[in-house]
């Protein structure tokens, strides 16, 4: 019986009550965690852009930055070493204290995105939503096990041009088409059991690794000898 049920007791022909105990703590609630995966080849101002308004439109506390040993669908032709890719990532992330750049899946040997979800929803301390490009979502379908993503965490998908249409009317869209919530859900999306998923229209930034790539090597330079430590 606790200190807050005992009856009353008698002391010196008087009533009294015993001193009441503190109520526990209440249990911290779990952090709410973006997942921006990639192969940041390199990372620039486009990922911090969109981390941050992940940050403020989903309501989260953290947004982690997965850096990619390899992506299945590129060829490692295409890729820096992936020590190169993490410290740029660390040197872009460093404007925003919010954002956590990982090397977890090195860390646990995973390859896929549905393996490393795997691992870290087992995790209790967060809330994990898995935040992509409106390109990622028309090209979903050939992610390994991608209707089982859906179902162990909610998806952010954040607008990217020209692929707004060509994402809505994909595969993935159709298949999950009525566990998407409106824009007006989605600070709540970290809360909501999957499958759930936004559409966050986004003004477009004109960073593009593609484009820093293409523009050095027009040059004849290789963005990987660029930036060194």
């Amino acid at each position: 019986m606790s200190a807050l049920s005992r009856p009353r007791r008698r002391a010196r022909g008087r009533l009294w009550l015993a001193e009441p105990q503190p109520l526990p703590e209440p249990a911290p609630r779990p952090l709410r965690v973006g997942l921006l995966g990639g192969s940041f080849n390199p990372a620039h101002e486009g990922h911090l852009y969109v981390s941050r308004e992940a940050l403020r439109r989903l309501g989260l506390d953290r947004v982690w930055w997965i850096v990619s040993p390899q992506n299945p669908l590129k060829s490692p032709e295409e890729l820096a070493p992936f020590e190169k890719r993490l410290m740029w990532a660390r040197r872009v992330a460093a404007a925003e204290p919010r954002i956590v750049v990982s090397d977890i899946e090195v860390r646990l040997g995973t390859r896929y995105t549905v393996d490393t979800l795997r691992r870290l929803v087992a995790d209790r301390r967060y809330r994990f939503v898995l935040i992509i490009g409106a390109d990622n979502l028309a090209q979903f379908h050939r992610w390994r096990h991608w209707q089982r993503i859906f179902a162990m965490v909610p998806v952010a998908v954040f607008e990217r041009a020209p692929y707004s249409y060509s994402a809505l009317a994909g595969q993935a869209a159709h298949r999950f088409s009525g566990a998407r919530v409106g824009e007006r859900e989605a600070r709540r999306l970290a809360e909501l059991d999957p499958p759930r998923w936004v559409f966050v229209r986004l003004r477009p930034h004109p960073a593009s690794a593609t484009a820093i790539r293409e523009r050095l090597r027009r040059m004849g330079r290789d963005w990987s000898r660029e930036f060194e430590p």
